[in-house]
């Protein structure tokens, strides 16, 4: 590229000031702070890739169209985040590290309030096609201690890599909540987490494509964990071995958040006596909170 010339360079700093200071006026200080940032930045963006108009309006039909697709089933824009590590940045910078705490992760586009209640040893399946997985473990502080009542909200995809707002027919499965008993305990059945594309059929599968980049999510468990007196904890639970962990679109996988699967015999006794037709699995995954001021 050749070099701008300093009258042009002087014209487009002068606008870029002539923007910033037009919310100068702005009553709420952080308010100023993000916008003036945005614009410096926005504008670093443009000069520096000297975008063309063309491109610019590429990109304001990309983000008409993740709109577009966007309804209270589906949240493109979340999607969007996600894929270019914004999510994960965010969650980076709001979530520093503590202490032994567990690390957190992209909460995602398919958390849907108001689960239902399963109690200790539930079922989250509800019917979910998979193998059935037992998942157990204990919440405490970060000074050893154990956390009781606890809330555990938990969310997955099913054997097919669906979530349950992803059918048509309104099914309540692969979710639920329950809370940790009074030594920190908490347990309950779901089905073997197993990979899945994210949802590639709108704006952000092309942007996949045009990039050459896989839309598949590594294998994983949903957990949201939450206690007075401490950080809420959004985080997901890892298979060993998958084969996206060092690929996954979102880059939400954390190496402290790998763990195994103990794949069981069809013969072996479950833990709560439940008779389980065929094989199945178990996962064991300590959960640490961090204190409410802790980052």
């Amino acid at each position: 590229m050749s070099e701008i010339p300093a009258e042009q360079q002087e014209r487009e700093s002068a606008l870029v000031e002539r923007v910033v200071a037009s919310f100068a006026g702005t009553p709420d200080p952080r308010t100023r702070e993000l916008v003036e940032a945005l614009t410096r930045h926005l504008h670093g963006f443009l000069r520096e890739t000297r975008l063309t108009e063309q491109e610019w309006k590429q990109a304001v039909d990309f983000l008409t169209a993740v709109g577009h697709i966007t309804d209270d089933r589906r949240q493109e824009f979340i999607l969007l985040s996600d894929v270019l590590g914004a999510s994960m940045q965010t969650i980076t910078v709001n979530n520093q590290a503590y202490a032994d705490a567990t690390e957190a992760t992209v909460f995602g586009p398919f958390f849907v309030e108001g689960s239902p209640e399963v109690g200790l040893g539930g079922d989250v399946a509800h019917g979910a096609p998979g193998e059935p997985c037992w998942v157990e473990g204990t919440v405490r502080d970060t000074g050893g201690s154990p956390v009781g009542g606890a809330r555990v909200e938990v969310w997955e995809a099913d054997a097919d890599g669906r979530y349950d707002v992803q059918y048509a027919d309104d099914r309540v499965t692969g979710r639920g909540h329950l809370h940790s008993d009074g030594r920190g305990r908490y347990r309950f059945w779901a089905v073997t987490p197993t990979p899945y594309p994210i949802p590639d059929d709108g704006p952000v599968g092309e942007l996949l494509r045009l990039t050459g980049r896989s839309p598949m999510r590594a294998s994983h468990l949903h957990l949201m964990v939450e206690a007075p007196g401490h950080r809420t904890l959004v985080t997901h639970v890892f298979p060993r071995g998958d084969a996206y962990l060092d690929s996954d679109s979102v880059f939400g996988v954390r190496d402290s958040l790998v763990v195994d699967v103990h794949q069981q015999l069809p013969t072996t006794p479950t833990p709560d006596g439940r008779a389980v037709v065929g094989p199945w699995a178990r996962i064991d995954f300590d959960i640490v909170l961090a204190p409410s001021s802790g980052g």
